[in-house]
């Protein structure tokens, strides 16, 4: 299409339109095995936005294609039109009707956020998706979204009370229960709109047409049904002789996929918070069909949830920082495993749902293990459950569970021997399927393990699909149960519900849609499922040299494979953990982790032509140009994709092809630098300070005129060592004391502090200095930061054969060792025994407190309040506990952890003149309101030197080092 056109139209809107090849890259994916380059993306501001889009696709005869999170399975954000993103600006939340117990809301909603904001109505909305803390109500309308609580609350199509819309007309219209009266006067008009009601009315008052439904489509009583179109709900009005008193269109249009009208406002019933008191037991297998056959009979029970779990999703578990934790209510090595919840008002209710649920699950005796969780324990299995679709992209290489046949939903009695039919398929196939489930509504996401990138698994994924197709019709069940259609299962439509009901389909589509510009190729008139994956099928393997060693995941291009498009890192700095905070900052897809994966995959993938290497991309840089290399995603992304080192992989290799610039220089030798200015200190930090010099100096070096320079210092710290050669030492207790580049030259009160600490808690210290190579790192200086790696390994390996503990107070320094150093320096097990015997120092203190050798008769009685901000890199690659857990030792100190994620320093992040907007607004979204909040007397505690230098930047307040508060609090 002629950009012209495209430009014309961003010129007409009060949103944006963008059309450059990093947008359409973006774009081009989902969380689904497809790929089609987009015309670009709209960003609509206003509904006239929205309509003058439509009228532009009827124009220019394009298509558009509708999104929010973009979290679909099946592929229903993919095409070749222009997407329309109301993910940005479509997120308001309109009204509350207490009395209705309805709310209305903007379709770029998130869902967590939405019960986030009910909460003081007492209300929620109940469909609990995986992705509830990132999926918005507008694709949960598209796709019929169901969830874990669907057995208790229904599904999104039973909560949708209206919905206001753009035709393909352009005209807008609000479809909602209207009695038959209005109906019938509805059809008397002459609209747009009144022509759809009156078609409508025309099809299935047809006798022939209402049997053909009732006899082809799924059983009624599967709830989760999204094939096709929900015709057979609008058969349930009085109109057409059924039981309800009143019509909805909306109905028809929820699980539409955006094929049938554009979306602007959503109006849902909602129901009372849940119970206060709630318990979840779990029952433990050894064989998948021992699972299976316990649903039916604990589903008697009025659970809230029946989720299963098998092998295949537990074990990917192991692999994942943040879950791990999470698997503490794991016995043995389980086939699979059921999580039965159940709530109640009252302590006794509990107890007797508790007793009554046990009792069956006894009589059955089918499982070993039946655990019973309380509290917070139910919101940790729970969230180990929702990481389960994005830890299946933790297989390592091409081979991976696909989503194909993962949304079937058969009625309850037909469960176990549709899963018994379902297996000798796949056995047939030579398949172990990976079995995740929502078991109590009788759907599994089962997935077949293949390999997109060869032909002869591209045929598996066609056969097995039709197969498990023909199989689910053979029961009548539904073969979209909540993840829709899309592009992945419209082929098998005519199949599902027979070739007069889909003509059917195609007719209302072309009612709603006569030129086809809303999804074309979803549900009806469907793009190929075999065709237009995110890989050339049967391509030779791109070969891409890195410095750094990827083999953990097979290569770097391998690496960014990795992420499957599962969008947890489009949560918002709403919800719980730190990724990723320049996302958080600028609500934009190049900003999230599966926005820079995506684009390092399709660009190392494709290179420029014009490229002098394969990271010689324009695109790459400017989707990692605000990745503040934190680390949250190493942690919290379910499929380990770890951007930061990507990153340091990008800029050594594009600095390669296009040379390292000055300002690049003088961060990355900046401990070079400050031992220089060390040296003469007082003139160093005067210049600092200075308004005119220090002010040039930013500004000839690209820093913020906003910023304060950090001081630099000259300090002995033998010599302060031998200050304290206490007689409380006790010789056993040696540990070598990590004297880093910034503890040296620039927070050497932190240094003075932990060596007095130490040295009094009866510890025999030694100091090693040396230089990380951080700076290095963060800059893709990696030559340099391989040249120090390899020789701080020779002495820290000698110290690790001496079992003398390394403890580290700077975490971005001494968590280089249990991180990239093992990427860098050759020897992976000499490599994993130095970051096995590398701490951090309130790690170490921690596990003396545990150990019973540190405790509360060292410290002070006194009282205060502490507030802690810990390193984005120990929230990763550690835990923000055993720093919490310190801070405790004084017997009346008062601890709390702020959630602040990123504080947006990062480094050399925040100093950069065009990153200090970013690196603020990140800081202003928790940090500094939890900061400014607290009395003075309240003590901040920050362990990251760039974390306290941005808390005093943004806040103006001094934070002290966890080291610091614990020296102070020493008995004198």
């Amino acid at each position: 299409m002629d950009n012209n056109l495209l430009s014309k139209l961003r010129e007409d809107l009060e949103g944006d339109v963008q059309f450059d090849n990093l947008t359409k890259t973006l774009y081009a994916t989902d969380a689904s095995v497809y790929r089609k380059i987009p015309l670009g993306a709209a960003f609509p501001k206003s509904v006239e936005d929205i309509k003058k889009i439509v009228r532009f696709a009827n124009d220019e005869n394009i298509s558009l294609i509708p999104r929010t999170a973009g979290t679909s399975l099946a592929g229903q954000c993919v095409g070749d039109g222009l997407v329309v993103d109301v993910s940005k600006h479509f997120t308001g939340i309109i009204r509350v009707d207490e009395a209705k117990k309805q709310v209305t809301v903007q379709p770029g909603v998130i869902r967590d956020e939405l019960n986030e904001y009910l909460k003081p109505y007492g209300l929620f909305f109940g469909p609990n998706t995986s992705t509830s803390n990132r999926c918005m109500i507008g694709g949960m309308v598209g796709n019929n979204s169901s969830g874990t609580t669907s057995i208790q609350y229904g599904v999104t199509r039973d909560k949708v009370i209206s919905m206001k819309t753009v035709l393909s007309d352009g005209s807008e219209a609000e479809f909602g229960r209207i009695s038959t009266e209005e109906f019938n006067q509805k059809i008397q008009e002459n609209t747009f709109e009144a022509s759809l009601y009156k078609k409508v009315y025309n099809e299935l008052s047809n006798k022939e047409i209402a049997l053909e439904i009732k006899e082809n489509f799924p059983k009624p009583e599967i709830h989760r049904r999204s094939t096709g179109y929900a015709v057979d709900e609008l058969l349930k009005t009085d109109i057409f002789g059924g039981d309800l008193s009143y019509f909805n269109m909306a109905e028809l249009l929820c699980g539409s996929e955006g094929t049938l009208a554009f979306t602007t406002e959503i109006t849902v019933q909602l129901d009372p918070l849940p119970p206060a008191l709630s318990a979840m037991v779990i029952t433990h297998y050894t064989t998948l069909e021992d699972c299976l056959m316990d649903v039916v009979p604990v589903m008697e029970h009025p659970l809230q949830l029946c989720e299963m779990m098998d092998k295949v999703i537990l074990d990917c578990t192991k692999n994942n920082r943040a879950q791990l934790a999470n698997r503490f209510f794991v016995e043995g090595d389980p086939a699979a495993l059921l999580m039965l919840q159940v709530s109640a008002h009252t302590k006794k209710e509990l107890e007797d749902a508790i007793a009554a649920l046990q009792k069956t699950i006894a009589n059955s005796g089918l499982s070993y293990a039946n655990p019973v969780l309380y509290g917070d324990q139910i919101a940790k299995a729970i969230e180990l459950r929702k990481a389960g679709l994005g830890l299946l992209g933790n297989i390592v290489g091409d081979m991976k569970a696909v989503a194909c046949i993962e949304d079937t939903a058969v009625a309850l009695p037909d469960l176990k021997d549709f899963i018994a039919e379902f297996s000798l398929i796949m056995k047939g196939y030579g398949q172990s399927a990976v079995y995740y489930a929502h078991a109590g509504a009788g759907e599994l996401h089962l997935r077949p393990i293949l390999n997109l990138k060869k032909s002869a698994d591209v045929g598996l994924f066609r056969a097995i699909t039709t197969d498990v197709a023909k199989l689910t019709k053979k029961y009548k069940g539904s073969f979209s149960g909540e993840h829709g259609d899309g592009i992945v299962r419209a082929e098998f439509i005519p199949l599902m519900i027979g070739q007069k009901n889909y003509e059917l389909l195609r007719r209302i589509k072309s009612y709603f849609d006569p030129k086809g510009i809303f999804n074309p190729g979803k549900i009806v008139d469907a793009y190929p499922m075999d065709q237009s994956f995110r890989y050339e099928v049967d391509r030779k393997e791109p070969e891409v040299d890195t410095l750094m060693d990827f083999s953990d995941s097979q290569g770097i291009l391998k690496a960014a494979e990795k992420c499957n498009g599962s969008g947890d890192c489009r949560k918002t700095d709403k919800a719980k953990g730190g990724m990723c905070p320049s996302y958080h900052a600028t609500k934009n897809e190049k900003d999230t982790t599966r926005g820079r994966a995506n684009t390092l995959r399709e660009f190392l993938t494709n290179p420029n032509s014009s490229a002098k290497n394969r990271f010689d991309s324009p695109e790459i840089k400017e989707a990692f140009d605000l990745c503040l290399s934190c680390k949250a995603c190493a942690s919290e992304c379910p499929s380990n994709v770890d951007v930061s080192t990507l990153k340091a992989e990008f800029l050594y290799q594009y600095q390669e092809a296009n040379g390292y610039s000055l300002r690049g220089k003088l961060f990355a030798y900046n401990t070079k630098l400050n031992g220089l200015g060390s040296k003469v200190s007082g003139l160093t930090n005067a210049v600092y300070d200075s308004k005119f010099l220090g002010g040039l100096l930013k500004k000839t070096s690209g820093v913020a005129k906003e910023r304060s320079l950090p001081k630099v210092y000259s300090f002995n710290f033998d010599k302060h060592l031998q200050k304290f050669d206490n007689k409380k030492v006790i010789k056993s207790k040696k540990v070598v004391l990590f004297i880093d580049e910034f503890t040296r030259y620039l927070d050497i009160e932190v240094g003075k502090d932990a060596i007095e600490l130490m040295t009094k808690l009866g510890y025999d210290v030694s100091l090693y200095y040396a230089e990380s190579g951080r700076t290095f790192l963060s800059k893709g200086f990696l030559k340099q930061a391989q040249k120090l790696a390899i020789k701080n390994s020779e002495q820290l390996q000698k110290f690790a054969d001496a079992g003398l503990p390394v403890l580290g107070l700077e975490p971005s320094a001494i968590l280089s060792f249990r991180d990239e150093y093992k990427r860098m320096t050759g020897d992976k097990e000499v490599a994993q025994k130095i970051a096995d015997n590398s701490f951090l120092i309130e790690e170490f203190l921690a596990k003396e407190v545990s150990d019973g050798n540190l405790d509360a008769t060292s410290f002070t009685t006194n009282a205060k309040d502490i507030k802690i901000h810990n390193h984005c890199h120990q929230k990763a690659l550690s835990n923000q506990k055993v720093t919490f857990d310190i801070l405790n030792l004084p017997s009346n100190y008062k601890v709390t952890i702020i959630p602040s994620g990123c504080c947006g320093m990062a480094g050399s992040f925040g100093y950069e003149e065009e990153h200090y907007e970013t690196s603020m607004k990140i800081g202003g979204l928790k940090l500094f309101p939890a900061v400014n909040k607290s009395s003075v007397e309240t003590i901040i505690a920050a362990n990251g030197t760039s974390c306290r230098h941005q808390i005093f930047d943004g806040t103006k307040r001094i934070a002290k080092h966890p080291v610091s508060v614990l020296k102070e609090a020493l008995k004198n």
